[in-house]
């Protein structure tokens, strides 16, 4: 039986041991990454710089309410906006295993900077069991690279410590809660963000209209269900082709988003949400009005497997 004390206590005494000197953690505000920054601040203390990347991939206010977060829970952080870097190294890019690589990459090049000001030796990771097996190696097929693990470089000048690596969510969620940290329950959200959930190509026009979609289906999904029956995931997802449909009385050729909703556990297996039709009615009037870029809607009714939860 798992024991969210007794591994907080291990991990602290452990990351003690391993962490002589500073250290700076990629912390998103998720669950995971939010976990892992609590209990190495618990070891070192002032000695961890918890860092917020803003790639431009976030969703709606994210940089906002995640300043919010750390501010409230005492962390020494810092808010960096590399969205212009991010995209660019994005332009032209369609494969999703490219795209997971080249963020990847990215972010141990922004990260390798701030640690250098920092004077930090050491760059902690909320990377969770799913993550690496998920990313391949050895007799594992890879199935996606996550960007903190299939994406990073061979060569980097920091060393890694991924105190949550042995973890599936549902374990990482018992820690938050033991913790007391005010995301234990957040649903969970992909470390290459919105560019994942953009079919194809990314650029500044598909990560506006992804973005606004994704805003919705959260605010109408909220709004429905309160905390307990709510999906474990839900998001939209912007599909890389047109179709034709008609606004007011002219005729329009606009964007394809699909709704995804999902029922899981520890992300490694998932069943399709059972959405009623007023939700999904209500989620399509507002993505069709309220994004003009957009014509048409369609929901995701597919299981992991043979799906994954995220299209990308």
């Amino acid at each position: 039986m798992f024991n969210p004390e007794t591994f907080v206590k291990e991990k602290v005494e452990e990351i003690k041991n391993q962490v002589k000197g500073r250290a700076i953690i990629a912390c998103s505000g998720g669950v995971d990454s939010t976990v892992a920054a609590k209990i190495v601040e618990m070891a070192i203390h002032e000695n961890l710089l918890v860092v917020f990347v803003d790639t431009g991939f976030m969703r709606k206010d994210e940089a906002k309410k995640v300043e919010a977060l750390f501010r409230r829970a005492g962390f020494n952080y810092r808010i960096v906006d590399s969205s212009k870097e991010f995209i660019e190294a994005l332009r032209g890019v369609t494969d999703p295993e490219e795209k997971r690589k080249r963020i990847g990459a990215k972010f141990i090049e922004v990260f390798e900077r701030i640690a250098k000001e920092f004077g930090a030796e050491y760059l902690v990771q909320g990377t969770i069991a799913p993550d690496w097996i998920e990313s391949g190696g050895g007799l594992r097929d890879t199935i996606k690279s996550h960007h903190n693990v299939g994406g990073l470089p061979e060569k980097m000048n920091l060393k890694l410590v991924e105190p949550l690596r042995d973890l599936y969510k549902d374990e990482v969620r018992k820690v938050a809660r033991y913790l007391g940290i005010e995301t234990a329950e957040r649903q969970p959200f992909p470390g290459p963000g919105l560019a994942i959930r953009i079919i194809g190509e990314v650029d500044e026009e598909k990560l506006h209209i992804v973005r606004e979609a994704n805003a919705i289906v959260e605010e109408e999904v909220e709004r429905y269900y309160d905390f307990e029956s709510r999906p474990w995931q839900y998001f939209a997802v912007l599909l890389p082709l047109r179709t034709v449909g008609v606004h007011g009385d002219k005729r329009a050729y606009g964007y394809t988003v699909a709704i995804r909703m999902v029922e899981s556990l520890d992300g490694m297996t998932a069943a399709y949400f059972k959405a009623p039709h007023d939700l999904l009615e209500r989620i399509a009037i507002r993505i069709t009005t309220e994004i003009k870029e957009v014509n048409r809607v369609v929901y995701d009714i597919t299981n992991k497997p043979p799906g994954t939860i995220e299209w990308e």
